[in-house]
Order: structure tokens, then sequence, then C-alpha cells
């Protein structure tokens, strides 16, 4: 009986040291945390980060430029989380634990209405397709009145985003946050636009244009997000891999329409002689960023060799 109360005080001073230990990571490191959690034989356990503080003050983005006031970008987040436009993303119910990250990044027109118990309701961050421009202007009271506080950072060819006046997607722009003031809408400079095929060439060993490729949406999304955020947690990419695995979870291509299967498309651009995008060679490059930055990858889980 003695011996038995003896080793009470020392069970309950380890358990005790084993919450600290855990919690002391998860602040340390958030964005590895719900990784952490799969090695206790709990990969479905719901997670929200912790609220951080301001690591360092705002941070200034010369390659993106605010139509309105001509002034760059001024963004810096803490824990991101970038929520794929993947079909993966039905059915998943981390809404709320996306919510709960600093900064929300979502891409091109993806809806939140209809779909928040699986993607979440907010938005801070959406990096646009010059292609999905007039998408979004569909629905203008939407994009850019309701969600006023979100920033939008567009990206597009030259061409397409000259100031001169002859830009077309640039005109559409302009007359955007004309009709809606409080938009805060941002375009990548032509200097950015070179890097960022730069970034992709350094990588791959590929020339973009050469090639015959257009760099996704995702790809700017993580040049910036990579620059901005402290860490990253991305839902509902899939991996290099992953439409090559025996038994794989076929799903749309885009979460909010249904038609056209997600691997079909991944494989059809990936092969395409010209005009594709390269999203496989993409995510290989994503998983090298994933070893150098605080990223991570569920819904699902990407293995990290």
């Amino acid at each position: 009986m003695a011996c038995i109360l003896k080793r009470k005080p020392v069970l309950v001073v380890s358990f005790i040291a084993l919450c600290i230990l855990l919690l002391a990571m998860r602040l340390v490191n958030d964005a590895t945390f719900p990784l952490l959690l799969n090695c206790f034989g709990q990969p479905k356990t719901k997670w929200i980060p912790l609220p951080y503080t301001f690591r360092q003050p705002l941070r200034t983005h010369y390659g993106y430029i605010n139509v309105r006031t001509q002034e760059p970008l001024q963004l810096n987040c803490n824990h991101c989380a970038i929520v794929s436009n993947s079909g993966q993303m039905v059915g998943q119910k981390v809404g709320e634990e996306i919510d709960h990250a600093s900064c929300i990044w979502r891409m091109n027109n993806a809806p939140t209405k209809g779909f928040e118990e699986d993607v979440g309701y907010m938005t801070m961050v959406r990096v646009v397709s010059h292609t999905s421009v007039p998408l979004l202007l569909k629905n203008p009271d939407y994009f850019f009145k309701e969600a006023s506080r979100t920033i939008y950072v567009i990206w597009g060819p030259f061409r397409n985003m000259r100031k001169d006046g002859n830009g077309i997607v640039y005109n559409m722009l302009k007359k955007t946050v004309d009709a809606y003031p409080d938009a805060q809408i941002y375009v990548t400079t032509e200097q950015q636009m070179t890097h960022c095929d730069r970034v992709f060439k350094d990588e791959t060993g590929k020339d973009r244009v050469q090639s015959g490729s257009y760099l996704s949406t995702g790809w700017f999304t993580f040049i910036l997000a990579m620059d901005a955020c402290y860490s990253i947690h991305v839902y509902g990419m899939i991996n290099e891999t992953y439409c090559k695995t025996e038994g794989y979870r076929k799903v749309p291509y885009h979460y909010y329409e249904q038609g056209k299967d997600e691997c079909n498309e991944y494989l059809l651009h990936e092969h395409a002689p010209y005009g594709g995008h390269r999203f496989i060679t993409e995510k290989k490059v994503f998983a090298k960023w994933a070893k150098k930055h605080r990223i991570v990858f569920t819904h699902p889980n990407w293995t990290l060799s």
C-alpha cells in the first residue's frame, strides 16, 4: 500500500510534465502539432490552432500593388490556413478549425456560402487568376462589398495587367475599385511575375514558356504565403503520387461544382503539350518547400520523405 502511495505523486508529475511538453511543442511550432497528434493514435483529433502574438512588424511586399492607391501590399500573418478548391474538402468538416487561423487564404472564386461546415466562412486573402476575375464580377456585391475586408491579389500576364488603358483585366479592376471604394485589390507586378517564372525554372530545371506551361494560382499563393506567414496549414491538396495510389478517393476537381474528376484533370494538364498547368510537378516542389518552411498538408495528409 505504501509503494502505491509513493508512485501516485510520480505518475501525477509525469503526466503534468507530458502535458507541458505537448503544450510547449504546440506553441513553438503550431504547424506540426496535428502531425504530432497522429503519433499518439489520434489522427482525427480536432485541432484548433492557438492564437498568436505578432512575431514581427507588418511586412511590405513590393511585388503587389494596390489598384486604387498604388501602394505596395502590407501583410504579415502568423498561422495561415490555405484552403484548396479541391473536392477533397467535401465532407471534411474542418470549417471551424480553418476559421481559427490568423489568416485564411482562398483561391479564385471558391465560395464559402453553403460550404461553411467543410471550408469555413472567413477569408482574409484571396489569390485570383486573371482568368477568374470575370467570375468574381458575376457576383461583385458578394466578393467586393460583403467581403470588403478581404485582400485580393490578382496575378496575370503583362498584356492583361498593363496600366496604359490596354490591359483588359486591369481595366476591369479599376472599374471595380471605383464602384467599391473599400475593396482591397492588389495586382502582381511584372517583376514579380518574372520572379515566379524564375523560381519555377530554378526548382524544376524547366523554362515555363518553352515547356508550354502555365503556373497555377496555387503556385502564386505559395510564393506570397511563404513570405507572409510564420507557419502554413494546407487543407485539401493532394500530393504528386496521390492519383497513382491504389484505391484513392475520387472527387470532383472543385468542391463547389460537379463534373470534372480531379485526377483526370491533373493528368490532362500535366501531359498537355501546351497551355497546361503542371499540377503534379508543382506538388513535388511544394513538398520540397515544406521541408524548409513550417508547412503541413492534411485532408489528405502528406508524408514528406
